[in-house]
């Protein structure tokens, strides 16, 4: 399959919901992909089963604080600096790449370093939507190495992260983006293509392609975006299920930026005596509560959007008063497994609860 221009623009609305309201705001990932397809004229994405076992196969996506990456332009070598030296570690050339992460603006990231290296990009990544730490990828969980490890900046800054702990491996490139001036460029987990075929989530990107056009299609149609969106994803197999938790307007909201990640939590008032939402957030949503009773959490996708676009707010540009919706998904059956859940479930981030599904949590008691 060619990536085009519209399916550019479609990855990249799609990206935006799987990151959870996180991964970046992909606008400005958008513009750089769209010129390097302007350079290079396409660039292919290729299935999982089609690596061969001894291929190099690169992850690579941004780390940081989305707040800082809405007025710190990158400027677009970032991501081929970063594998160029890679590959001068290894001593060999990178056959392909994929993003780290499906949300948000890291759901591009590869793009442009693919068209520019003139390699494809792989219809997989290693997390299925955003998450905001490193080891809180599948790779990482399934007890692969993040190093050799490759961090760039906009300033040319490049440091290469040498660890076999990859804990340590996200603290030291967390600092290295705060000192870099909040974000920064990453190429981790370089993978052979059996390492990729069995642990990358398959299909994820071609997901986030469809999810968007079902949007753009059904806006076009004057039909409901929401409806479309929620057929996308069961339709995708990744994401069986989808439903919408919540129509109202934000009241409150509180957002700081600590320690190189975006924190904080949002207020929403109902429609319609539905009562008030807050959903708590540290780049990407974790969790939803109404009226004090948990509504989804992670590792199942929460997104905020507009209410009449169906356009995807993330967490970097929530604003009092906007009217929202918000929507939540099933996240791919792997990060729902109880070895995942140590790291991407609702205790790896303090909350107080163990996992229940989204789809169980309206007969649950929680609070």
């Amino acid at each position: 399959m060619r990536i085009e221009r519209e399916a550019l623009a479609d990855l990249a609305r799609g990206a935006a919901f799987l990151g959870s309201g996180g991964g970046g705001d992909p606008y400005y990932s958008l513009l750089l992909a769209e010129a390097a397809l302007e350079r290079r004229g396409r660039v292919e994405l290729i299935p999982l089963s089609s690596l061969a076992d001894d291929a190099l196969v690169v992850p690579c996506g941004w780390i940081g604080a989305p707040t800082v990456s809405v007025e710190k332009l990158p400027n677009g070598s970032e991501a081929v600096a970063g594998l160029r030296r890679l590959e001068t570690i290894l001593g060999r050339r990178i056959d392909a790449v994929l993003p780290i992460e499906i949300g948000g603006g890291n759901g591009l990231a590869p793009i442009i370093a693919a068209a520019d290296m003139g390699v494809p990009v792989v219809d997989c990544d290693g997390m299925g939507r955003a998450f905001p730490e490193s080891q809180m990828a599948i790779f990482n969980i399934r007890g692969l190495s993040a190093c050799p490890s490759v961090v760039t900046a906009s300033c040319g800054a490049l440091t290469v992260i040498e660890t076999d702990d990859n804990l340590a491996h996200e603290r030291i490139a967390r600092s290295l983006s705060v000192a870099l001036g909040g974000i920064a460029h990453m190429v981790e987990y370089p993978l052979t293509g059996a390492e990729a075929r069995a642990h990358a989530i398959a299909g994820s990107v071609s997901a986030a392609i469809a999810t968007g056009a079902a949007i753009r299609e059904a806006r076009a149609a004057r039909q409901d975006p929401f409806e479309a969106l929620a057929e996308a994803l069961r339709a995708t197999g990744l994401y069986p299920h989808c439903k919408t938790l919540f129509d109202g307007k934000i009241v409150d909201l509180e957002r700081e930026t600590r320690g190189g990640f975006s924190v904080g939590n949002v207020i929403i008032d109902g429609f319609g005596g539905q009562g008030r939402m807050e959903i708590e957030f540290q780049n990407e949503n974790l969790i939803a509560r109404q009226d004090g009773r948990i509504r989804a959490m992670v590792p199942d996708l929460i997104t905020i959007m507009d209410r009449e676009t169906a356009d995807t707010i993330t967490t970097e540009r929530l604003k009092y008063g906007q009217r929202v919706k918000v929507i939540a998904a099933a996240a791919p059956a792997m990060l729902r497994e109880e070895p995942a859940l140590r790291f991407v479930g609702p205790r790896a981030f303090r909350l107080g609860t163990d996992f229940i599904a989204l789809e169980n949590l309206d007969t649950a008691e929680t609070v």
